[in-house]
């Protein structure tokens, strides 16, 4: 789950860095065909609305929108949606009978929770670290240039990571190499990620 904030501070060139690492993503699991065929990939954006741009696809079927900046910064919804979006999916595996890897979530932000009631953003934060706790989800959260580093890092669980300059490609091309290595492991194992070359903690 690809969780973007389209708000208008990423207008100009974060947004367009933003545009082109998605195509890197999609063009890096192309090279993959098992991870093509089991990474599922959705896409939500937050600005003054949440918007499902893409919901569950596997990496194969998976079309990189273009996305457009305008808006204040609705992240608690955002999270909100998102949670809920995986916690209907897992229920469509189990009934089902599909086994499923731990669903992440990659929060990409310039900013701080805007425009929404605290309370919306408290309790999206409360539901997270939940989740996480449980290990019902991998939430991380990488911050670009302006990022509240502070902020996100008391919504979330995982120490956020702040993105070096607008190096989306580089980002992106390790979320594909990543989930790639999970997609060949067994559902219960543990899978050493590489380092993230891209960002600083």
């Amino acid at each position: 789950m690809l969780l973007l904030d389209t708000s208008g501070s990423m207008q100009g060139a974060p947004i367009t860095a933003l545009n082109e690492g998605l195509k890197a993503f999609k063009d890096d699991l192309a090279k993959d065909t098992l991870a093509s065929r089991w990474v599922e990939v959705a896409v939500v954006t937050f600005d003054r609305e949440v918007k499902v741009v893409q919901d569950f696809v596997t990496a194969d079927q998976f079309q990189p929108p273009t996305l457009v900046s305008t808006g204040s910064t609705h992240m608690g919804s955002a999270i909100h949606k998102a949670l809920d979006m995986i916690q209907a999916r897992k229920e469509q595996y189990k009934a089902n009978g599909v086994a499923y890897y731990r669903p992440w979530v990659f929060l990409i932000t310039d900013g701080e929770p805007q425009g929404e009631p605290l309370g919306v953003v408290e309790q999206a934060a409360q539901r997270l670290k939940a989740d996480e706790n449980n290990k019902r989800v991998a939430f991380f959260a990488v911050g670009v240039e302006r990022a509240n580093m502070t902020r996100l890092a008391e919504i979330v669980v995982r120490t956020p990571v702040k993105l070096i300059g607008l190096d989306f490609v580089e980002m992106f091309v390790w979320l594909s190499q990543s989930t790639q290595a999970v997609s060949h492991s067994e559902v219960d194992d543990q899978v050493a990620l590489p380092p993230p070359g891209w960002g600083t903690v």
